[in-house]
């Protein structure tokens, strides 16, 4: 069992510890940030980002590391320590209101949480953090590679991507058995049907090994290949050979039937 301060394999704990990674990943921020950091843990993070924000919001579910925490940031006057699941957490109560998130994100949340803030908090104009760099590969990724497929198309129609520096096992403890990397979205103008366009994209990928038309609820079926034709494919394409874009012109061409 680990002990008070220990990180929890069950959280997907891995904290940072090399000085030279947690200044690439802090450098995001400068003195006209409120910066959001999910899962500090013991704060070895936070301190950089304390040293070059206006102020940081520190949000942290395990009560176990608190103290290390609060003992951490006790002298710096700008970090405000928040207890709470980051998945859960209530953002809007965040004043002044983060415009940057920058994290060594728990690897067992980070997918649906980086979605979830690109959908939800519209203030996050920058996100910088370090995920497995398998996940990293899969919000990345372009179209005809293999981790192509509806998260790196929905990050996509919301962020642009960038995997900044691959990072390996022994900046953390513990070390975990895979690479992790730096990654950075910078918020773009989503397209004004995004919740209507995600709902197309999960359902084209619902069997990747189906012709997209046939991931389609009935209705549109009919008027999907000359839609598809339209756009450059033949009727049989599936959905991995769309881009992001095509799946707005696709969504727009079937939005009567869907």
């Amino acid at each position: 069992m680990p002990g008070p301060g220990r990180p929890k394999k069950k959280l997907g704990q891995h904290f940072l510890k090399d000085p030279n990674t947690a200044r690439i990943v802090a450098s995001a921020a400068t003195r006209e940030d409120v910066v959001l950091e999910i899962g500090p843990g013991r704060g070895f993070l936070t301190g950089f980002l304390a040293e070059r924000a206006r102020l940081v919001h520190a949000v942290e579910l395990d009560p176990d590391v608190l103290p290390a925490l609060r003992e951490t940031v006790r002298s710096a006057g700008n970090v405000r320590v928040h207890e709470g699941d980051a998945l859960r957490f209530d953002y809007a109560t965040l004043d002044p209101v983060p415009n940057k998130m920058v994290a060594n994100l728990p690897y067992n949340v980070a997918s649906p949480l980086v979605l979830m803030l690109l959908e939800q908090m519209e203030n996050l104009e920058t996100l910088r953090f370090m995920v497995q760099l398998e996940v990293a590969r899969r919000m990345a990724a372009g179209r005809g590679t293999k981790d192509y497929g509806s998260y790196a198309i929905l990050v996509s129609l919301l962020a642009g991507v960038k995997i900044l520096h691959k990072v390996p096992p022994t900046v953390f403890d513990p070390p975990p058995r895979v690479h992790s990397a730096v990654v950075e979205m910078e918020r773009r103008e989503p397209p004004k049907d995004y919740d209507r366009v995600k709902g197309l994209v999960l359902g084209a990928f619902r069997s990747r090994r189906k012709r997209l038309v046939n991931n389609l609820p009935e209705p549109a079926r009919a008027g999907a290949p000359r839609a598809l034709t339209s756009l450059g494919h033949g009727p049989d394409a599936r959905a991995e050979e769309l881009s992001p874009e095509d799946f707005i012109a696709l969504y727009r061409a079937l939005s009567w039937a869907l």
